[in-house]
């Protein structure tokens, strides 16, 4: 007879903590970074010449690159390599247990995948290249990029999934963190982190929608 192999206190206290710091990664430096480039993004849509100055702004912080490092790359690699490791080993149930949270919580990983390769090339295209080549980033830099269709759609998707991972781990970060414990408010925090999905959409493809 075949016996299921316990696992051991000392793994479960590991992945414990793990999840709480992959949980608090994603919610405290990698959260209040999606916050503030929504912002600086939205001001495109008045005009290049306070779009440039925003940019030029963030820049010419004292440090950028270590605070960038520190604060945002770091916490990112953990965030997402945690996240995939978690995906690749977790079962999806929504075939068989067709319910909200597993839904959820597939989503969440697929969202997860996509924000990271949309990440990655956004990172690359307009801040690795730029410090390669000497570019600086500034709102004509966007737009031209910004002018080809299928990187347009692509960076529509990418918002939405960002957007959606986000507000999605924030409403189970709250879980997790026994902010919202019993049925009641969680539904309450599912219906304003929807709003937020939507607000934050809105926000960003029109951002997008004013660069070209």
């Amino acid at each position: 007879m075949r016996t299921e192999k316990a696992i051991s206190p000392t793994v479960l206290h590991r992945h414990f903590l793990l999840s709480r710091l992959h949980s608090l990664a994603g919610i405290v430096p990698l959260g209040v970074f999606l916050v503030e480039h929504f912002y600086s993004n939205a001001i495109a849509m008045l005009g290049a010449a306070l779009y440039d100055k925003q940019v030029k702004a963030i820049q010419s912080i004292p440090w950028v690159w270590v605070i960038e490092i520190l604060f945002i790359m770091l916490p990112l690699l953990y965030h997402a390599g945690y996240g995939i490791y978690v995906a690749f080993l977790s079962k999806h149930n929504t075939q068989t247990y067709g319910y909200q949270r597993n839904w959820r919580f597939l989503l969440q990983r697929i969202s997860g995948i996509v924000t990271l390769v949309f990440v990655i090339y956004h990172v690359w295209s307009f801040r690795i290249k730029s410090a390669l080549f000497g570019v600086d980033v500034s709102f004509e830099m966007v737009s031209s990029h910004l002018l080809n269709p299928w990187i347009f759609a692509f960076y529509v998707l990418g918002i939405l999934s960002t957007t959606f991972h986000f507000t999605n781990g924030l409403w189970s970060g709250l879980i997790t963190w026994g902010v919202t414990t019993g049925p009641r408010s969680q539904e309450i925090s599912s219906r304003v982190m929807a709003g937020v999905f939507l607000v934050f959409t809105v926000i960003g493809v029109t951002s997008l929608a004013a660069f070209v």
